[in-house]
């Protein structure tokens, strides 16, 4: 069964769902028309998005994403399959290969990070319940990854990306493929407050090296990226105020994607520390601006 995303979706961690009202929030989400629900960073054992589901009834609830290097592949189509079964043709697998130091932490060693994901989608198509093709997306920012995601999945979900990473990603991809990028979106208007929140939230990006790669092919310097970011760099990675961002939402669609999902950056969302609160305010003035 296909799974559809639609147009417009929230990208939320997943460790700020760690909390009562998680439920309710995602109902929330439901009812305002997203048409989907990123959690970032999952779990493989899947066990919140199955949560999170089981008090919605349209909305896609999709990983983003599931680290390849942490979980063997027939677990994790066990998992799938479990979650699958209970809310069919609600749930998208999104797998990736992180970051050196991420998987590192693992006790793991990141060698041809292309070659062990596609090894493990093979596995994941061996397994006693293998997980199809139409309900997983993979984590892809350069050409090769794109391929690969065309090749071997639905499609792609790129992060910390442009409206141009999108249209040369869709030029990659061809027609067909789900093209889902991330962008992240910040609801003040002032220029200066809205760039001190993207400084303290990109500062952790910076520091991984697959992201650093793809923004320099994107054209952005060793000066744009230095310690928090230039204007340049802010401006382009995060847009700030409602007209603004129904522009920048607007920008990644003309530029060939499918779906966007919007990650809103807060003053108390803390990405390094793992620290933050469900956006609830901001996801109701941004489905009124959206949807």
């Amino acid at each position: 069964m296909t799974v559809s995303v639609g147009r417009i979706g929230i990208w939320s961690p997943s460790f700020v769902w760690n909390t009562p009202d998680a439920p309710d929030a995602a109902a929330e989400l439901d009812e305002l028309g997203f048409g989907a629900l990123w959690l970032g960073a999952s779990a493989p054992d899947l066990d919140l998005p199955g949560v999170l589901l089981a008090r919605t009834s349209r909305m896609v609830l999709a990983t983003a994403i599931v680290n390849a290097w942490a979980v063997e592949a027939d677990e994790l189509a066990a998992a799938f399959h479990r979650v699958d079964t209970a809310h069919p043709g609600r749930f998208l697998l999104g797998l990736g290969v992180s970051h050196p130091p991420l998987v590192q932490a693992l006790g793991r060693t990141y060698a041809q990070p292309l070659k062990h994901l596609e090894g493990y989608l093979g596995a994941l198509d061996a397994a006693p319940q293998p997980v199809p093709v139409a309900s997983r997306v993979l984590a892809a920012l350069r050409p090769k990854a794109l391929d690969l995601a065309a090749r071997r999945s639905a499609g792609a979900h790129p992060y910390l990306v442009t409206p141009e990473h999108t249209r040369a990603a869709r030029e990659t991809l061809g027609e067909g493929p789900l093209l889902a990028p991330e962008q992240k979106v910040i609801l003040e208007s002032d220029s200066t407050a809205a760039r001190e929140l993207a400084r303290r939230n990109v500062s952790y990006y910076l520091a991984m090296p697959n992201y650093v790669r793809n923004l320099q092919l994107l054209g952005f310097t060793d000066d744009d990226l230095a310690g928090h970011g230039s204007d340049r760099l802010i401006d382009a990675l995060y847009t700030f105020g409602t007209e603004q961002i129904t522009a920048r939402v607007g920008e990644h669609h003309a530029a060939g994607a499918d779906h966007v999902a919007v990650q809103v950056i807060s003053a108390d969302l803390d990405v390094s520390n793992r620290t933050g609160r469900l956006a609830r305010t901001h996801w109701r003035t941004l489905a009124a601006a959206l949807l």
